[in-house]
């Protein structure tokens, strides 16, 4: 069985009614590494439910193999669930099989991928298609169904109208688990380093308080191999720069090949480091030891002589970060900056802690993505790809 293919089933019992729905079941020899099988019972008032979820055995499941089972009942229901097995011969680690279950006056159910979103029970997308979804034909067919089941145990309890209307309802519109709100593209952040300036090969401390060199002959070449890279792409919409001659270089470069103007902003501009300017980490250590001993322990210690903590500096590129995203909403946007910045960058979308900054290796000249959606969510598309600076332009 493919990775990630998933077997649904879905039941319902209307008022009044006892109604027994057997849902899905997946198993056997050499399941591949993923696979998810997927079952969902409803029950509603007055009814006896007895929902049996998804079952398969055999021997040498993997040890890392999980079942899970849910069941639900509602009002005046005395109901009981039966959980989910999954397993067979050789199945392979990380199978997985869950049940779901929901029970309410017409409504449906949701379900929740392994990535965490809110995903359709039935006819959905793989969890790597974000927000998709839609009623599949399995579902349709059990809504039809469960309204006609309901419907007719309504009836001969004398409240036919009334249960009809809902039964409709229920049918006709869909819950917010399997068709939600459609959000638009993202605003997706191309994050752009700047080309090598004379001082990036020594590895010294160059932010926006030191010299502000300008690109290097190896930086221009660079630049020109990255502007390549993004016209063969077609993709980007709008470039924006940092303040400092070295980002604004390079995105003259891209721009020109691109077609595109350049606007500035300051907020992408690199940490001030302070006396620690032009130094490299070694002539920082010995000159400065307590200062950069507390600046590695903390995001609120500052270089010395009064340059930007990377707390600071957080909040400058998340502030810089919303009003971009409000500015370019759906579009597709370079932003031609530093070091820094872009980890922050990356470090927000993620959730890390200030300390992930230490533990990122950012090149020059390399591209990093950001997608940010309208829901707030971020999702981290590419980390310092360099692969354009080993091709021709």
């Amino acid at each position: 069985m493919d990775a990630g293919a998933r077997v649904a089933g879905v039941g319902a019992a209307s008022e009044g009614a006892a109604a027994r729905t057997a849902g899905a079941g997946a198993g056997g020899a050499g399941v591949d590494a993923g696979a998810r099988v997927a079952g969902v019972g409803a029950a509603s008032e007055g009814a006896a439910a007895r929902t049996a979820g998804a079952g398969a055995r055999g021997a040498g499941v993997d040890a890392d193999a999980r079942v899970a089972g849910a069941g639900a009942a509602s009002e005046g229901a005395a109901a009981r669930t039966a959980g989910a097995g999954a397993g067979g011969a050789g199945v392979d680690a990380g199978a997985r099989a869950g049940g779901v279950g929901a029970a309410a006056r017409g409504t449906t159910g949701v379900g929740v991928d392994r990535a965490g979103a809110v995903a359709p029970v039935a006819g959905a997308d793989d969890a790597s298609g974000a927000a998709g979804g839609g009623r599949g034909p399995a579902k349709a067919e059990a809504d039809v169904r469960a309204a006609r089941a309901a419907g007719a145990a309504s009836r001969t309890a004398g409240g036919g109208a009334d249960a009809d209307g809902r039964a409709a309802r229920a049918v006709a519109t869909p819950g917010a688990g399997w068709a939600p709100a459609d959000m638009g593209p993202p605003a997706t952040f191309v994050l752009l380093r700047h080309g090598e300036t004379p001082l990036t090969p020594q590895k010294r401390f160059s932010g926006s308080g030191g010299s502000d060199p300008s690109l290097s002959g190896i930086g221009r070449e660079q630049a020109e191999k990255v502007a390549a890279a993004l016209a063969r792409r077609g993709t980007v919409q709008a470039i924006v720069a940092s303040p400092l001659a070295r980002t604004r270089e390079t995105a003259g470069i891209v721009a020109a090949r691109l077609g595109l103007d350049v606007s500035v902003e300051d907020g992408l501009r690199e940490t001030d480091f302070g006396a620690w300017e032009g130094l490299t980490f070694g002539e920082v250590r010995e000159r400065h030891p307590e200062d950069l001993n507390a600046w590695l322990a903390s995001p609120d210690a500052e270089p010395t002589g009064g340059g930007e903590s990377f707390a600071a500096t957080a909040t400058r590129v998340a502030a810089t970060r919303d009003k971009l995203i409000a500015a370019h909403a759906g579009r597709t946007v370079l932003l031609v900056t530093h070091v820094t910045p872009i980890k922050t960058f990356v470090r927000l979308a993620l959730g890390a802690p200030p300390e992930a900054l230490f533990r990122m290796e950012l090149s020059a000249a390399s591209l990093s993505a950001v997608a940010y959606y309208a829901d707030g969510n971020a999702s981290v598309r590419l980390f310092n790809d360099t692969s354009h600076l080993r091709q021709e332009g």
